[in-house]
């Protein structure tokens, strides 16, 4: 009987506790409550300290993710706590090492094809930052430089814009105008001009969007250091350059600038429809550059002084660009390719009315400190390892002033 009436208190007692919570829950003032999320976009899910397993807020969708530069933008978004959207055409297994930028979850890999709208759709439309990294110093069969750098960046600043994304990032490259000076070829860079139309396409579509314009990018697997330390681009002992290099002033930018740049300007709401330009903070001429990375690459080898011709003045070299143009179309080796010489010669035009790498709050670092680490896969006799002081360092190239 005890026992009986000791349940049927319970019972109430849990009945009455039920009930007193159902009705807290009704009369309680949810614009009082700070975990109530009023606006629910994805930067009110940030979470975390910062870091790696942490998220700052952002999901980005960066084309271009498995490119030279692409690789390094996601490894400083993802340091940041940045979701990352990641479109590919190629193999899965080819971008998978991406992985490593984020935390579980953070990285998502989607396919997608330029000429496929929705599949770009598919990626972009949970992302509130997109990033365009897309381009090709030689034409294939399936894009030329127009498809690529024009018809690729209007179609994903038009759906970007369509998709309601916030910031859009566009990367060029310095010296894009419409009329470029011609040097090699009659009729000037093709690559050039096409990334200048591809900025007004952008402006067009997305006018809010940011345009980046970096000068050479150097660092590791790049197409400058690479280019010139290839067996194939020179002639035994001369490496032929267009006016023996002379005429041809360079302001190379170092590959961590260029991704601490972007991540600046990812960050940076004031950022919004500006132009900036990356460029080093040293000014050199081109036949300094190469003489120099031959000097450090030789370690004080003797026999090993490589002569600057011209190229005008070189047949048997002229006739090596052509060849390769022919039989390695699609991937010429060394990236020799009258295109690509014809880009390479053209002096870096920095404008003085364009914020730079200094505006976002970055020193770049000077090739002086870098290049000695950068060129060591490249040493001649990198099988002998010299005693201390045995080899003495070459001079650094001479820098002409900054415009």
């Amino acid at each position: 009987m005890a026992a009986g009436i000791l349940k049927t208190a319970i019972q109430v007692t849990k009945n009455q506790n039920v009930y007193a919570a159902s009705h807290a829950i009704q009369s309680r003032d949810y614009s009082s409550n700070p975990r109530i999320i009023k606006n629910p976009t994805t930067a009110s899910l940030k979470r975390g300290t910062g870091g790696r397993s942490s998220f700052n807020g952002i999901v980005c969708t960066i084309f271009g993710c498995n490119g030279f530069i692409g690789r390094y933008v996601c490894n400083r978004l993802g340091k940041i706590g940045t979701q990352l959207i990641l479109p590919h055409r190629c193999e899965r297994y080819h971008v998978l090492p991406l992985k490593l930028c984020g935390d579980l979850g953070q990285v998502l890999f989607h396919p997608f094809d330029l000429n496929d709208e929705d599949s770009i759709i598919r990626t972009i439309k949970y992302s509130n930052v997109v990033i365009n990294l897309i381009g090709r110093d030689v034409e294939t069969s399936n894009f030329s430089f127009e498809d690529v750098h024009v018809k690729a960046a209007r179609t994903l600043a038009r759906l970007a814009k369509q998709c309601n994304v916030e910031r859009f990032i566009q990367v060029s490259c310095l010296n894009a105008e419409e009329h470029p000076e011609p040097l090699i070829l009659p009729k000037g860079s093709k690559i050039l001009k096409t990334k200048w139309r591809g900025e007004c396409a952008v402006r067009e579509e997305f006018p809010e969007a940011t345009i980046i314009r970096p000068a050479v990018v150097y660092g590791q697997e790049d197409q400058f250091l690479t280019h010139y330390m290839n067996n194939w681009r020179r002639t035994q002992t001369q490496l032929p350059l267009w006016e023996r290099g002379k005429e041809t002033e360079k302001q190379p930018v170092h590959i961590s600038d260029v991704a601490a740049g972007i991540v600046a300007v990812v960050t940076n709401p004031d950022t919004i429809g500006q132009t900036y330009q990356f460029v080093g903070p040293k000014r050199y001429k081109l036949d300094e550059l190469v003489k120099w990375f031959f000097n450090l690459a030789s370690q004080g080898e003797e026999g090993m002084d490589y002569n600057i011709s011209h190229i005008k003045y070189n047949p048997f070299f002229q006739w090596k660009v052509s060849l390769n143009e022919i039989i390695y179309n699609y991937y010429p080796i060394a990236s020799l390719t009258w295109e690509i010489l014809e880009k390479q010669h053209i002096s870096d035009k920095v404008l003085p009315g364009l914020p730079t790498l200094e505006d976002l709050g970055i020193k770049p670092i000077d090739m002086e400190s870098q290049i000695p680490w950068e060129i060591k896969p490249y040493k001649f006799q990198n099988y002998y390892v010299e005693q201390l002081g045995e080899i003495v360092a070459p001079p650094p190239p001479k820098t002409v002033p900054l415009k």
